[in-house]
């Protein structure tokens, strides 16, 4: 067998070996680039999540502060409005219902837009609850102004309304006063009758036949006119009533007690000043009057018209 060796031909199996070679390595670097690129876009993909995040847990806490702000501004009103308030509760439980559909968005998935939306709605809600309510309390403060007005013009009146009827009663008391008949020019005096025209003023007690009074009714527009019965009680010193007798015929009545009377004497009053005299006739000649001072009350109308005294020794 002959080894002869040719110097200057290839092996081409060892050339086939270098060319896999060089395409793996290609193809391992050409691998590791696009891994590279993904990896790389991962992580850009990943700051850019991690961001999202963050960009919407801040927008989140923003759009929560904005609900709780008008929420808290919204109580604010109604307290200051107290009961005024009461009367915008549909509108109030429009806003309550808003706001908790808003909080439920907040807690789960939710878009920024949609809750923005929302919010905007709420607050223009809000602000036409403000306005209705700040109308309200105008038109509140205003009648209970007009209702103040009203009610110090009641007051005023009402007093004046008192001070006149204050005044008529004074005046109708002044006039039911003064329409009483009144007595004056009173006297009384024991008299003794020399004969049956001829009589004789006497102050001597055992010599009286009769005691004579004599009175002036006075003039009174105010009265009405017509027959005037004057009852004239007599005391004796000892406060017992001269009486013709003591049955009730010999009484009247006085301010709702009953009186005995010792002269009852009727007298036709024209509105003018008319005198009268009368007597009280000493019946019993053995037994004279006693010593001492004797008080004569007149009454008329239920009234005491006037009052004087006499003695006799």
């Amino acid at each position: 067998m002959n080894n002869s060796y040719s110097f200057g031909e290839s092996d081409p199996g060892s050339s086939g070996n270098r060319n896999r070679s060089w395409i793996y390595l290609v193809a391992i670097l050409l691998l590791a680039v696009v891994c590279g690129i993904y990896i790389a876009k991962f992580i850009r993909s990943n700051k850019e999540v991690q961001t999202l995040t963050t960009e919407k847990e801040s927008l989140k806490t923003e759009l929560q502060g904005e609900l709780d702000s008008l929420l808290i501004e919204h109580e604010k009103i109604k307290q200051e409005y107290g009961e005024l308030s009461d009367v915008l509760v549909v509108k109030d439980s429009i806003i309550q219902a808003n706001a908790m559909e808003i909080k439920q968005l907040l807690d789960t998935q939710w878009e920024y837009y949609k809750v923005k939306k929302k919010l905007d709605n709420l607050r223009d809600v809000s602000q036409s609850y403000l306005k209705q309510i700040d109308s309200l309390f105008t038109v509140n403060r205003a009648l209970k102004e007009e209702n103040l007005a009203i009610r110090q013009h009641f007051e005023a009146e009402q007093k004046k309304t008192e001070i006149l009827q204050k005044d008529k009663e004074e005046l109708t008391q002044k006039i039911t006063e003064a329409a009483v008949l009144r007595a004056y020019n009173i006297s009384a005096v024991g008299v003794r009758f020399k004969s049956a025209e001829e009589e004789k003023v006497t102050d001597k007690a055992r010599r009286v036949d009769k005691i004579k009074v004599c009175f002036t009714l006075a003039a009174n527009q105010l009265i009405t006119p017509g027959q005037k019965d004057v009852y004239i009680r007599i005391a004796r010193p000892d406060n017992m009533i001269l009486t013709k007798g003591k049955g009730e015929e010999f009484s009247f009545t006085f301010m709702g007690a009953t009186l005995q009377y010792s002269i009852l004497q009727t007298v036709d009053y024209n509105l003018e000043a008319v005198e009268s005299c009368t007597y009280w006739i000493h019946r019993d000649s053995y037994e004279p009057l006693i010593e001492g001072t004797y008080v004569v009350s007149i009454y008329a109308e239920d009234k005491e018209i006037g009052q004087t005294s006499f003695v006799l020794m």
